[in-house]
């Protein structure tokens, strides 16, 4: 019997990344290995799991597992800062959509077209929504951060509050008199009052003007870029040791984002045009994505 833990000794070695064959570990990921929601995306990736500083993507055939630096659970913003540089996110991301355009195994084709999982109509048509989408934001970036910042935000920070304090309000109902004592079923301490406070940020923030909001994502995005800059440019001057994940990328990717944020203290808010600009890109590439394995499926139904 032999579990995924068995093969990660090269990781603690300095080597970046090891895949190992499903058909080489016998015993399921065990109940320590948390399934991660959100990570930097990956072609192939089927789901993710994490586990202390392990961090695992499954794919069809293999279990591809590297160590990050930072644990998310412990140290959250170290993880952001060192592991997830924005640039990083934002470039793989592109690479992951792009492979999707690639052709697909016959094989692959014809589980796709026997369990009816895809419907070209529905792909082709938000392909079609997509692309129109992205060209929207590329040509009125303002009038899109002005919706997403002033309406959407407000909206859900507004909702999840007032769902916080409508599941406090339920649990107080449900709860039975001869339960009380016994501490069962009570209300979580401060979840109404806190459901409260969060709805009212919600409608505070729809009366922020759209300076103020371009002001508050400069600050962040600054801050997240220029630290990701110094800690990989840090670690690239201690030698390629240092930077097992790739010595030239993060070298790269360090100076880019130092770059940005100066380009940004000479140029107020041009981040936040290049992060506008980029959703736009992204959104047009998904519909493309959607289009054009639409039009694949379409095709191979005929």
């Amino acid at each position: 019997m032999s579990k995924l833990e068995d093969f990660l000794e090269p990781l603690s070695k300095g080597v970046w990344e090891v895949s190992v064959d499903k058909s080489e570990v016998t015993e399921p990921l065990g109940e320590d290995w948390e399934m991660s929601a959100i990570n930097v995306p990956t072609p192939g990736t089927i789901c993710s799991y994490r586990k202390g500083q392990y961090h695992v993507h499954e794919t069809k055939d293999q279990w591809k597992v590297h160590l990050d630096r930072y644990d998310p659970k412990k140290h959250p913003i170290l993880h952001l800062v060192d592991d997830a540089p924005l640039l990083l996110m934002i470039g793989d991301t592109f690479v992951t959509l792009f492979s999707t355009l690639k052709m697909k195994e016959k094989k692959d084709i014809e589980e796709t077209l026997k369990d009816q999982k895809q419907s070209w109509h529905f792909q082709v048509i938000a392909g079609i929504f997509m692309i129109l989408l992205g060209m929207y934001i590329f040509g009125d970036p303002i009038a899109t951060f002005s919706g997403v910042f002033n309406i959407g935000l407000p909206l859900i920070i507004a909702g999840f509050g007032i769902l916080v304090t409508a599941d406090g309000i339920w649990n107080l109902i449900k709860r039975k008199p001869e339960n009380v004592e016994n501490g069962i079923n009570q209300v979580k301490r401060g979840e109404i009052p806190w459901g409260v406070v969060i709805t009212a940020i919600g409608i505070w923030a729809m009366d922020l003007d759209l300076m103020t909001w371009m002001r508050i994502l400069t600050v962040i995005l600054m801050v997240w870029m220029f630290a990701s800059a110094i800690s990989l440019l840090i670690r690239v001057g201690k030698g390629r040791k240092a930077v097992p994940e790739g010595f030239v990328s993060r070298l790269i990717i360090g100076v880019i984002s130092l770059a940005f944020v100066i380009c940004t203290v000479y140029i107020p808010y041009s981040l936040v045009y290049f992060m506008i600009l980029t959703l736009s890109a992204i959104v047009f590439v998904i519909g493309l994505v959607l289009l054009v394995n639409g039009l694949r499926l379409r095709h191979f139904m005929k």
